[in-house]
């Protein structure tokens, strides 16, 4: 499988248009989860969050990478610093960060969301994009990336695997900080 993987640039918002589809990637999110408040994810529609996303893309820099097979988009990844995501440093959240002033380090990234086209799951695409993201992060400046994956999922097309798999990360040299909820450890990797 020849892969390419870019920044996610205005100019390539075709291309995540057609992987997240009509329906916005799960259940028309578009990847706005940790973007919104709950309360706005609560009264806003598909199309509310897609105009949010696009809106996010073009003001830049770039919230993340897309992965390309034959010219397709075949997976996204979200990544950036933590500050670009609030909801993921909610102090409710499992993915809280380790230190209240680390969401506000633009040295401080996260990986917070995964989407991958049906047909190129199963093929080690999650790992390339983190491998991927993790020299993103590099070349922009982090000192640190952090995620809050799952331990374990029964059904491997499970909704919640949104966040990646822990699996992956040890792979890619992640270590566990902390585990606030069972099977959600917080991990980190200082570059």
């Amino acid at each position: 499988m020849t892969i390419a993987i870019s920044p996610l640039t205005p100019e390539l918002w075709p291309h995540f248009e057609d992987l997240f589809g009509k329906q916005g990637a799960c259940y028309g999110c578009w990847c706005t989860y940790f973007r919104l408040p709950p309360a706005t994810r609560r009264d806003n529609n598909r199309e509310r969050n897609k105009d949010h996303i696009k809106a996010r893309i073009e003001s830049g820099p770039p919230p993340g990478i897309l992965a390309f097979e034959n010219g397709e988009a075949s997976g996204w990844m979200q990544i950036g610093p933590r500050s670009d995501v609030p909801e993921f440093n909610n102090a409710g959240r499992g993915s809280a960060p380790l230190d209240p002033d680390d969401a506000r380090d633009p040295s401080v990234w996260a990986i917070s969301c995964f989407f991958i086209r049906s047909k190129a799951r199963g093929q080690g695409l999650t790992h390339r994009l983190v491998d991927a993201g993790v020299a993103f992060a590099r070349q922009s400046g982090a000192r640190v990336v952090e995620a809050c994956p799952m331990d374990q999922s029964k059904d491997s097309r499970s909704v919640g695997l949104f966040v990646g798999s822990t699996r992956v990360f040890e792979k890619a040299g992640f270590a566990r900080a902390i585990e606030r909820r069972p099977g959600r450890p917080l991990m980190r990797l200082e570059l």
